[in-house]
């Protein structure tokens, strides 16, 4: 049947096999998660962007060692996160989360009243201020699972560990992000004392 989209599998699959237009298409089906992968490790776009770049690199020079049959995705996002763990190490600046990762991506409803967008972006910013905060693995987490919709076996496969990981780490990441969270709310509203 011409004119279908080829499976990811089957991508992967002629891409081993050297068709560099089917590795373009598994670059175009995964650069914007890749991407969000990449940033939430690094923190920083331009260092982001390199670190999908290279690691798209590094993913199409071993495909000979890709495991037929595995998930691509996960395979994929472990090596962009190795190559922006690798930047965020060599880069000594430290720099500020962007609001990007957590941007609320319009529904095609009415637009919100300024007052409604205002405090929409008020709450963003705590959230981000908040998730930077947890430790990096935290912060992977739950990232992963929230920010970028993998599921528990995906982030498990990404991440290089047991599912059983990630349901445990999961779990005491977020009870960190609610706290982190009730202590920012808490001091936004004056410290919760009278007078």
């Amino acid at each position: 049947m011409e004119g279908r989209p080829l499976e990811e599998a089957e991508l992967v699959g002629r891409a081993r096999a050297g068709d560099a237009a089917a590795y373009e298409e598994l670059v175009r089906m995964h650069q914007q998660i890749a991407m969000r992968t990449a940033w939430l490790v690094t923190r920083n776009a331009t260092e982001a962007e390199d670190a999908v770049q290279e690691g798209f690199v590094k993913a199409y020079r071993a495909l000979d060692r890709f495991r037929e049959g595995a998930a691509f995705r996960p395979w994929l996002l472990t090596i962009v996160a190795n190559e922006a763990r690798n930047r965020r190490r060599s880069v000594a600046r430290a720099d500020r989360l962007a609001l990007r990762v957590a941007e609320v991506r319009p529904s095609g409803d009415a637009a919100p009243s300024p007052e409604a967008a205002a405090l929409l972006d008020e709450e963003r910013t705590m959230l981000v201020e908040a998730l930077n905060a947890l430790r990096e693995e935290d912060r992977l987490v739950v990232g992963y699972r929230f920010l970028l919709g993998l599921s528990e076996a995906e982030t498990a496969a990404a991440l290089g560990v047991p599912m059983g990981t990630v349901k445990s780490r999961l779990s005491r990441a977020l009870v960190r992000l609610r706290s982190t969270l009730s202590e920012t709310d808490v001091a936004a509203s004056g410290g919760g004392t009278d007078g």
